[in-house]
């Protein structure tokens, strides 16, 4: 910056500019603690700004504790390791409606606050008459049933119900390798510290569901994107990727991708599985949306037996979200670790949770339930497709099942500006960037039909873009 550049900001604002870059640099861990900051006049050149300027924000920072100054030798970071704080990692440019922004805002709502940004059904859509029913049940049991831990592997009915759905889908299991977990998310917590160390490179698809990225840095792993296409991954995009970035993991939805809604092919399937064993690279792919589909996608699990690829998975979409439990298939060898990883993580997990869902998955009118929810689920695709269009909101394609529509808005229109002028109408909505390491959905948007059904979403989204 330039001697009149630097002049044309205040001197509170360089100060804080310079005390931000610190605190940033120290919550990153690139500045550990017993580190040295660099030189007032090091850090002066490095940002343009005069060596009072560094001088007083040091001073500050020293004030506040964050860093100590040893006379004749610097400045240092003090204390121990700050707490990990994903929000600080992310972008400030996007930070109000970053991943665990929307999370946040989705989760929190209350009253009337319309989530057409978030990533599940409605309470109303939920199967609550099969959970009532399993509770009456469950409160007869025995004293164990309710008060006990689970196993290490989870409960063997459940685990015996899923090893039969993923049959189904052409995965061949036996319930030795297939482990209970408090939920999807930490189904792939816990393979990813089974399997990555610091540093290491995963890809994911770009885009893909949010979560993905905040869990991976919260695992300080790289996460690099790979365009996703109407078919699955861009293969020539993968190649290269695998090339120039050896990575150790690629995350993936197979059956109804989040956020885009598409199916991956047997062609694309076959070829991806082919490039992951010559990289030898591992497989996770999760199965969240399955009771979502009208027809069977191709499932990589099956087309490679497990062997390089890991499935996960959770009820939380279909039965219900206040009820965690998820589940991993995968080798016995790495079942057998995961064990003593949930056990040294979690303990016991969630036995009663677990019993729960295997009444309500044999409950007689669990089909008839999802075959309601799949009816529905296609008309509100229909009618909120429409009434996007009125907008001049266009899907990125139709897709056949599932509760997303992945959507271009009209113009140059950016979603996240959108998004915090829908806000204030008390509207939750899911901007593309969100979804993307490259940040290239800048003009796209993820609406949750099933959410979508309040005509007060759409009046908020014809004042916002005519704002």
């Amino acid at each position: 910056m330039t001697e009149e550049g630097e002049a044309a900001i205040s001197p509170a604002t360089r100060i804080d500019r310079v005390m931000t870059a610190i605190r940033g640099r120290i919550v990153d861990r690139s500045l550990m603690p017993g580190s040295r900051l660099p030189s007032v006049r090091a850090q002066s050149k490095a940002m343009g700004v005069s060596v009072s300027t560094v001088v007083e924000a040091y001073e500050r920072l020293a004030a506040e504790g964050v860093i100590r100054s040893r006379p004749g030798s610097g400045f240092y970071v003090s204390g121990s390791a700050a707490p990990l704080a994903l929000a600080e990692i992310a972008p400030r440019r996007e930070r109000n409606v970053d991943p665990l922004w929307i999370s946040r805002q989705s989760l929190e709502a209350e009253g009337d606050v319309l989530k057409p940004g978030c990533g599940w059904l409605p309470a109303s859509w939920m199967f609550d008459t099969g959970i009532r029913r399993a509770l009456r049940t469950l409160s007869r049991a025995e004293n164990a049933e309710l008060a006990d831990y689970g196993t290490p592997l989870g409960h063997a009915g459940l685990r015996q119900i899923l090893a039969r759905r993923l049959a189904a889908h052409g995965v061949d299991v036996h319930t030795g390798q297939v482990l209970l977990t408090e939920s999807g998310t930490q189904a792939i917590d816990l393979v990813c510290r089974l399997l990555l160390e610091p540093g290491d490179t995963v890809l994911v698809d770009d885009p893909c569901y949010f979560n993905f990225h905040a869990l991976l840095k919260a695992h300080r792993a790289k996460a690099v994107g790979v365009h996703y296409t109407p078919s699955g991954p861009d293969l020539d995009a993968f190649t290269t990727a695998l090339q120039l970035h050896k990575p150790r993991l690629y995350i993936t939805n197979s059956a109804i991708h989040n956020p885009t809604g598409a199916v991956l092919s047997p062609v694309t399937a076959h070829r991806l599985l082919k490039l992951a064993e010559e990289a030898d690279l591992l497989i996770v792919e999760d199965d969240i949306f399955a009771d979502f589909e009208e027809a069977p996608a191709p499932r990589l699990s099956a087309f490679d037996g497990l062997s390089r690829v890991i499935q996960i998975g959770s009820f939380s979409k279909t039965l219900s979200a206040a009820i965690r439990c998820g589940y991993i298939a995968a080798r016995e060898d790495w079942i057998d670790k995961l064990a003593d990883l949930k056990i040294a993580t979690s303990f016991g997990g969630a036995r009663l949770a677990a019993s729960i869902l295997a009444l309500a998955l044999t409950d007689g009118s669990y089909r008839k339930h999802m075959e309601t929810v799949r009816r529905r689920l296609g008309e509100a695709r229909t009618t909120t497709a429409t009434r996007l269009a009125r907008l001049g909101i266009e899907p990125w394609l139709r897709p056949g099942a599932g509760m997303f529509l992945w959507c271009r808005l009209p113009g140059e229109t950016d979603a996240t500006e959108l998004a915090r002028r829908c806000l204030d109408d008390g509207v939750v909505l899911a901007p593309g960037n969100a979804f993307s390491l490259s940040q290239t959905a800048r003009s796209f948007m993820r609406f949750n039909v099933a959410q979508s059904a309040d005509e007060r979403v759409f009046r908020s989204l014809e004042a916002a873009l005519h704002h």
